[in-house]
């Protein structure tokens, strides 16, 4: 890990004019899913936004409803150890985080000392601000550093938290000791090309960020997604796991197994279009998401195209 260098923040900052994308531009209306009550463990506090469920001793998982509220947007947690707490992910807004945060010292007894963020978009970093009071440790990829400057917008709290976080090493897996208790944050890519899982060997639970969705049909705005198949398999522990992921309800490697399935139906209608020369919106259009996969939401009508376009991208340029 390394920490960021002052002046190579600050010239980066100045010169920031894009935009960091931000999911609840694409939502549609705010409707009620029948996942929305389904529940890992219990429940310990709950909002219009989402929920926390206990998933083990000194562990818990936020779980967002975004289609509800949007205050939070994107799934994370809490991870209690003797001496200090980690949250996963800083959520959509201040509010969120501030929120999180308050739970934080409700359930394990003291605020957050350190927060990991799985990657850039705008749902799972925009409310970086919000814990700001703590001064707690922020650890990011370089690409998620350097795509939140590079985006602009950030106040000057957001942009305090970047400028001392700590940058991830993008080949090792960095352990986070939280006294009695090692959370290991390991560097992925697949989703976008900064992400990272916070995971836990006993009990065994993964914080999977935007790698993984349950329920809801991925976004592959930012994807690869040969890597992203990839990234999604190895995630796969022989003993009994709960995984939390980017977006949708708690899951288990059933859950995991069906994700694949839509990941592999994905990549088998793109190849079928790129074979018969045909555009991502006409594959789009005939494509026909499988009833035995259940009931998935999509964020966006178009997400189906957008993952087609992101594969005969990459399969044009093999």
């Amino acid at each position: 890990m390394t920490k960021i260098d002052r002046r190579e923040f600050l010239g980066r900052l100045a010169g920031c004019s894009a935009h960091v994308s931000f999911m609840a531009a694409a939502f549609p209306a705010p409707r009620r899913l029948r996942w929305t009550r389904r529940t890992a463990g219990p429940v310990r506090a709950q909002e219009a936004w989402g929920r926390i469920e206990e998933v083990g001793d000194g562990l818990w998982a936020m779980i967002s409803t975004p289609l509800q509220d949007r205050t939070t947007l994107s799934n994370g947690g809490i991870i209690r150890g003797a001496r200090e707490v980690l949250v996963v992910e800083s959520f959509a807004s201040a509010e969120g985080a501030g929120w999180i945060a308050a739970r934080a010292r409700e359930l394990a007894g003291r605020a957050p000392s350190h927060v990991v963020l799985t990657h850039y978009h705008g749902d799972h970093t925009a409310g970086l601000g919000g814990y700001a009071e703590l001064a707690p440790n922020v650890y990011v990829t370089r690409a998620t550093r350097d795509r939140l400057v590079a985006g602009g917008g950030l106040d000057d709290d957001q942009a305090r938290l970047l400028e001392s976080a700590t940058v991830l090493t993008e080949t090792e897996p960095t352990r986070i000791d939280l006294g009695g208790r090692v959370a290991t944050v390991v560097p992925r890519t697949g989703h976008t090309d900064s992400d990272v899982t916070v995971e836990l060997d006993e009990p065994s639970v993964v914080w999977c960020g935007d790698l993984v969705w349950n329920g809801m049909f991925p976004n592959y705005m930012d994807a690869r997604p040969s890597a992203l198949s990839h990234s999604v398999r190895t995630l796969a522990r022989e003993r009994t796991t709960r995984y939390v992921p980017g977006h949708g309800p708690m899951a288990d490697r059933a859950d995991l197994d069906l994700y694949i399935r839509v990941l592999d139906d994905i990549e088998a209608a793109a190849r079928r279009a790129h074979e018969r020369g045909i555009d991502a919106a006409a594959a789009a259009a005939e494509y026909a998401f499988p009833a035995s996969f259940g009931e998935w939401t999509l964020f966006n009508p178009r997400y189906h195209e957008r993952a087609i376009d992101a594969w005969l991208r990459e399969l044009g340029s093999e």
